[in-house]
């Protein structure tokens, strides 16, 4: 199994950080290290998403966690369960903001074979949280 996490403390309300992830992160995805983002985030709703890790691949995702202001989870991958890629964004509340955390993690029977031929997105997760702190930090 493979796994890619990010964590940054921010200083802004948990509803500031969830509408920028939300709202403003799909309208303008590029600083995030997304080239493109179709769809809809909801609850069930399927995206497609381009990131800079692999800019000629679209990744096929569904919002299978919305849970405003605190758990966001995308899933996507292979039939059968034979590869899968879960994405978890989750937002707790602290006394300065709120604890933003990042994680994908890969399973499947096919995880291991596929995970050794992936980058490593630690560079691409601290940029979107770092991208996420910015943002929600400024108003």
């Amino acid at each position: 199994m493979t796994r890619f996490h990010t964590r940054i403390e921010i200083a802004a309300p948990k509803a500031r950080v969830w509408q920028v992830l939300t709202e403003e992160m799909p309208n303008d995805p590029k600083p995030f290290g997304i080239l493109k983002l179709e769809g809809r985030i909801a609850q069930n709703g399927r995206i497609k998403l381009w990131s800079e890790v692999a800019p000629s691949r679209a990744f096929a995702l569904t919002v299978t966690v919305c849970d405003a202001p605190t758990t966001m989870v995308w899933t996507g991958g292979m039939p059968l369960g034979l590869f899968t890629g879960t994405r978890r964004f989750e937002i707790s509340e602290t006394d300065l903001g709120c604890t933003f955390d990042m994680t994908e993690v890969f399973s499947g029977p096919l995880a291991g074979l596929i995970g050794r031929s992936m980058p490593d997105l630690t560079p691409s997760f601290v940029k979107f949280a770092t991208t996420l702190k910015e943002k929600a930090e400024t108003t």
